[in-house]
């Protein structure tokens, strides 16, 4: 019984899709008509404990890290978890343990699932790439460790490209110089192929590095060809950023727009500025999507960028060309508590994930 139900689930990633969306699929599977029909509602109350990363699957389930090591899959309609596999050798220091997780663009071939975590002591982080089978993740491989992590500043989320690789985000461990050093891994955005190798037409030959000087990313999400990254800034700028091959993001040198005696650096080193930052203020931004969904007609066209500190979903209107923020609105200030990370279902529904023990999963279908 579980072998085929496993195999229907592999089946629905024909015409869902997997993980992070730029935009909902035309076709999904019809919804079930006997949904809750509250506008916001508490999916997941209880039996979880600092939840990372939540994704929507090709199962039309909400697949999820915690902290402390667990993968499991959620029912987004009643909220009954089901574990896959709690990591062994996870070491959860600070912010550490497990963080993002993404799935292969292709999971009904190849049911691939890819998450990132810290271990070991000295302590490090490592992206790993695990097999979906008969309801359990098995056969990990290690894609890429020895990244350098810290009690703070390890990233990391995790996003397929439309170009099928693979895109990492790391923080600067506690080493902000290490953001503006080629040589390392920490404060960078990396891309490699989904078997761990290195793409041939990455900007330094043999060489994960797609971008640097990064402080610590913890949103990323793809709309069409585009890659946005959402980012913790020190004491005076978060930021969003639109993430380009061999391009320099400025930190510890410059935060936010270049402005003042950051001048002279960001002509000199190639600074791609945000798009949208958050002006003389931290908020810690978190968790990264876009929607694009009739159900929230208000939200169409727009990031939806999660914080920390402030408590609060930000809603960045795009501009027609995707270049630039047209507009902003604030959202559920202090409602729900820290905000780690957020998933848009093919039907619209928008679901938020607290950072908290016990932490919530909350779905809104309509925000007002």
């Amino acid at each position: 019984m579980k072998t085929a139900f496993s195999a229907l689930l592999l089946l629905l990633a024909i015409s869902i899709g997997c993980g992070k969306k730029s935009t909902p699929d035309p076709n999904p599977t019809p919804e079930d008509p006997d949904w809750p029909t509250d506008k916001i509602r508490t999916v997941v109350s209880t039996g979880i404990s600092h939840p990372w990363e939540i994704l929507w699957g090709p199962d039309n389930f909400i697949w999820m890290t915690e902290r402390s090591g667990r993968i499991s899959r959620i029912n987004p309609k009643n909220g009954a978890i089901s574990p896959l596999i709690t990591l062994p050798d996870i070491v959860s220091n600070g912010e550490g343990g497990l963080l993002g997780m993404t799935l292969h663009p292709s999971f009904n071939t190849s049911p691939f699932v890819y998450i990132v975590y810290n271990y070991g002591s000295p302590y490090r982080e490592k992206v790993v790439r695990y097999e979906y089978r008969n309801n359990t993740l098995s056969s990990p491989q290690i894609l890429l460790d020895n990244i350098p992590a810290s009690g703070i500043h390890n990233g990391s989320r995790l996003q397929f490209g439309p170009d099928g690789m693979l895109y990492i985000t790391t923080g600067d461990a506690s080493n902000a110089d290490a953001a503006q050093d080629p040589a390392s891994l920490s404060g960078k955005v990396l891309r490699l192929r989904p078997d761990g190798s290195i793409p041939p037409d990455n900007p330094v030959a043999g060489s994960p590095l797609w971008s640097l000087g990064h402080r610590n990313p913890q949103g990323l999400v793809f709309i069409a060809n585009t890659l946005y990254a959402s980012e913790h800034g020190a004491n005076t700028e978060d930021e969003v950023n639109i993430i380009e091959k061999h391009r320099n993001y400025g930190w510890p040198n410059v935060q936010g727009p270049c402005n003042g005696g950051e001048v002279t650096f960001c002509n000199a080193n190639n600074i791609k500025p945000p798009i949208w930052s958050t002006g003389g203020s931290t908020f810690a931004l978190c968790g990264l999507d876009y929607y694009n969904h009739d159900r929230i007609p208000g939200w169409k066209n727009s990031l939806l960028l999660l914080s920390l500190k402030n408590a609060t979903l930000y809603q960045l209107k795009l501009s027609s060309n995707g270049q630039s923020v047209a507009s902003s609105a604030n959202w559920f200030a202090n409602r729900f508590g820290r905000l780690r990370d957020l998933c848009v279902s093919p039907y619209g529904r928008v679901y938020l994930c607290t950072d908290a023990n016990p932490g919530r999963i909350i779905e809104i279908s309509d925000p007002n």
